[in-house]
């Protein structure tokens, strides 16, 4: 291991999380851990998400107990060669208590989302990172917002410039959804990377994002750099409507509860938060009646409009896919001929529930790329 002792802390993810609550640990008190390993199962205001091991060693102490909440950037855990003396774990949990890691102050600050004029649109951006590398723009699926890439943009962040924005009709973003159509949604990311002065950026987009990637992709290839798809729509004609169907009527948390439990191969993992949170979007004025557009656009009465395989061989922008084994919402068999990873225990939501994967086959996909 790196260091004899080394403190495990809370982490962050996405710029609105001020705490979290372990739920589960992975790994016994005195049992050994792998670097790189699961360590921990961590509740945020979404779902659950594994932390993973930064440090090989022994796990010596637990500060934080299964059900006990912590501050970002708390000390919750203390790993250590397997020399180290109790005393020595002692001193170094009163260290970095005494040293203010708890102290949440620090996590309210950074970048926030901003709304931002977009031809005819007024829409949601998070932007986060820089450098000389071509930016990445993250985009949502169906009924999603910028929060479902807590979990990528800020890694992704550490080396490029990075937006998250809302789709109209989505999260912050004004109800100008024009047609509602794939065509339509693509047409607001143009004027947005022109708004920004953006002229060419690599494109993350899930479900209907992704099919949003992949449409500009092929209609304006001078700018994007390259797609990364997460389940991606437009592949096929599978789709479960009683996702869309189920996420629009819903209007009291059992209902929505239960939609968005169709999103993750674990529904259990979805929070109280994030039920209440896509209730409180749904009922705003216009919105019901904007995804029912939005949906009547991309989806069949039984399925998905497909037709983007068609355009896949003439995509000269590279392209790379990740889908979750247990979707219940676009089966992983749309991956068929394409280059997608598949990942096991991930449903429809791939960058949520396996995110470091997600995020390491991302960066390994942006590691060449200008």
């Amino acid at each position: 291991m790196g260091n004899r002792i080394s403190a495990v802390t809370m982490p962050r993810w996405g710029m609105t999380m001020t705490e979290g609550k372990v739920t589960r640990w992975a790994v016994p008190v005195g049992g050994e851990v792998r670097a790189g390993a699961d360590l921990a199962e961590i509740e945020t205001t979404k779902i659950n998400n594994v932390l993973e091991a930064a440090e090989g060693g022994v796990l010596r102490r637990v500060v934080v107990g299964e059900g006990g909440s912590a501050g970002v950037g708390a000390i919750i855990a203390v790993v250590a060669a397997p020399d180290v003396s109790d005393a020595e774990i002692d001193a170094f949990v009163a260290a970095q208590v005494g040293n203010g890691d708890d102290d949440s102050a620090e996590v309210v600050s950074g970048p926030a989302a901003r709304l931002v004029t977009a031809g005819t649109h007024t829409l949601n951006v998070l932007s986060m990172g820089n450098g000389g590398a071509l930016p990445v723009i993250f985009i949502h699926g169906f009924g999603g917002d910028l929060n479902s890439w807590m979990f990528n943009q800020p890694v992704i962040a550490e080396s490029r410039a990075t937006h998250a924005l809302d789709l109209p009709a989505h999260g912050q973003s004004s109800l100008t959804h024009g047609k509602g159509s794939a065509r339509a949604l693509s047409e607001s990311v143009v004027a947005l990377m022109d708004a920004l002065a953006i002229p060419k950026a690599h494109l993350v987009g899930h479900s209907m994002g992704g099919a949003i990637s992949l449409l500009l992709a092929a209609t304006k290839p001078d700018r994007v750099a390259s797609v990364f798809g997460v389940a991606p729509g437009g592949l096929g004609p599978e789709l479960n409507r009683a996702f869309i169907d189920g996420f629009i009527a819903a209007g009291r948390r059992p209902a929505m509860a239960a939609a968005l439990g169709l999103l993750f191969a674990r529904p259990e993992i979805v929070s109280r938060t994030m039920v209440d949170e896509s209730l409180r979007y749904k009922r705003q004025d216009g919105v019901d009646e904007a995804l029912a557009a939005i949906a009547a656009a991309n989806f069949t009465p039984t399925g998905q409009k497909s037709g983007l395989r068609e355009l896949l061989p003439a995509i000269k922008p590279p392209i790379r896919i990740v889908w979750g084994a247990m979707d219940q919402v676009i089966p992983a068999s749309q991956t068929a001929g394409l280059p997608a990873t598949v990942l096991e225990g991930a449903g429809h939501m791939p960058h949520m529930e396996k995110a470091s994967e997600v995020n390491r086959i991302l960066a390994d996909h942006l590691a060449d790329l200008p």
